[in-house]
């Protein structure tokens, strides 16, 4: 599987660390450099393969059009500025999205699904697992071995039939990070639809003996799905 490789490039600290942790939450991408200085990240692209760059425009040492002419259509790009003026010009080159900040993780998801389709089919073909940090510790869930996601506060809690992992995330995140057979089926549950056994007025059997609730605004899209 070829995950798409990108690179941050902005002048502010706080922008590099925030779009981070979004491409963290994605598996098709793999961050493999990010900067504050434009003329750091020149050097970085001539030695290394990269296929996707997040651009801030407005940098005081090399803006992020003259970035985009130097490099050229090497590689595609989405561009980042708190300056909505800027996006005329910045779509003569290779851009794929134009962010405008303040960036949500929403906006931001929209961005990659464009990403995928300008991308060769090898690379954006779905991934089958993603990282999650819990208890201190990274680790692996492939996306088949998740029955249910549940929300509890400020937490999700991924459910597979061996083990539990609580993160500090949002349900709508996640379900922005899973594949197309989970769907939400309550205000609080994300439910693997692989794994359901039977469907009840208020509830859900699955494979695995668990049960989990379904709520009423959400039973006839799930329903539609299983068809």
């Amino acid at each position: 599987m070829k995950k798409i490789k990108c690179i941050i490039v902005d002048d502010e600290p706080l922008a590099v660390a925030l779009l981070g942790s979004y491409v963290e939450k994605i598996p098709l991408l793999d961050l493999v450099f990010s900067s504050e200085n434009p003329v750091e990240a020149l050097e970085f692209i001539q030695r290394n393969e990269v296929d996707l760059v997040f651009l801030d425009i407005q940098m005081p040492e090399l803006n992020g059009i003259n970035f985009m002419k130097i490099v050229s259509d090497k590689m595609k790009y989405i561009l980042t500025t708190a300056y909505s003026e800027y996006a005329l010009e910045g779509y003569e080159h290779n851009v794929v999205d134009y962010l405008l900040k303040p960036i949500s993780f929403g906006r931001f998801n929209q961005s990659i699904l464009k990403v995928q389709e300008r991308f060769p089919l090898d690379a954006a073909k779905e991934v089958s697992h993603f990282f999650v940090k819990s208890s201190g510790q990274k680790h692996r869930i492939n996306f088949d071995e998740i029955l249910y996601v549940e929300s509890i506060k400020d937490y999700v809690n991924i459910k597979t039939e061996t083990q539990e992992y609580i993160v500090l995330d949002t349900l709508k995140s996640l379900e922005n990070q899973l594949p197309a057979n989970f769907t939400r089926i309550h205000k609080s549950f994300i439910l693997n639809l692989n794994e359901i056994k039977s469907v009840g007025s208020k509830k859900i059997i699955l494979n695995s003996g668990h049960e989990v609730p379904i709520g009423d605004m959400y039973k006839s899209n799930m329903l539609e799905k299983l068809k």
